[in-house]
């Protein structure tokens, strides 16, 4: 199968060196380049990438908020916000509009390759910075004994309490981190069941991808 990719970024210069490193893969396809937010909203609605690949400071629409757009429609295509900014404002906002994955820049290319084939596969990639930025805010968030987290916490026990027991199950595993084939393999359970499990999660719990489960999780812990 072919993934096709859709690349947005205001700089020309990254958009080509994106385009020749993608091209030379069997596997993806560059479906279209855009050099806006708004270019990238109006071409992925024609073109219907399977991924975006997401800078995030743009004119006109900036990539957090094309980003929601995206994902405020059906079926929408997988997200990796690449940026050169490692704030962690930025981590947590792309991830909250929906981002699938979030890479820098400078990441070697081969893993640029192996996140968009994971997020493909409904696994979402992060930095390993990016990583450790979302654990340390959620670390803070469930230290502050404010009104909000609490409701927050009720919330994402609510939900959870919709889930059957394979389905918490699952949830918990996604929330530690681990695969699709890992969890099939620690729960006894084919990739596929794993997929349609992890499919159910997402219009169970009204979130669009893996990380979000995660931060589910976390909070009703």
């Amino acid at each position: 199968m072919i993934t096709r990719v859709l690349v947005v970024d205001d700089d020309p210069l990254v958009r080509s060196a994106l385009g020749l490193m993608l091209g030379g893969q069997p596997d993806i396809e560059v479906a279209g380049e855009a050099c806006d937010g708004l270019e990238g909203v109006r071409l992925a609605g024609e073109l219907h990438p399977d991924v975006v690949l997401m800078d995030i400071r743009m004119p006109r629409l900036d990539g957090l908020g094309a980003t929601r757009e995206l994902h405020a429609r059906p079926d929408p295509p997988r997200v990796i916000v690449l940026t050169t900014f490692d704030a962690d404002e930025h981590v947590v906002e792309a991830l909250a509009a929906g981002a699938d994955g979030f890479l820098l820049k400078d990441t070697p290319p081969p893993q640029i390759i192996e996140a968009i084939r994971k997020v493909v596969d409904d696994e979402p990639m992060l930095s390993p910075s990016a990583t450790r930025t979302l654990i340390r805010r959620l670390r803070t968030d469930s230290d502050e004994a404010d009104e909000a987290g609490r409701e927050r916490a009720e919330q994402a026990r609510d939900l959870l309490a919709t889930l059957t027991e394979r389905e918490r199950e699952v949830a918990g595993a996604v929330g530690r981190g681990l695969s699709n084939a890992e969890i099939a393999g620690e729960l006894y359970l084919s990739v596929p069941t794993v997929k349609a499990h992890v499919s159910r999660l997402f219009d169970k719990l009204a979130v669009t991808n893996r990380v979000q489960i995660a931060i589910t999780v976390h909070d009703a812990s």
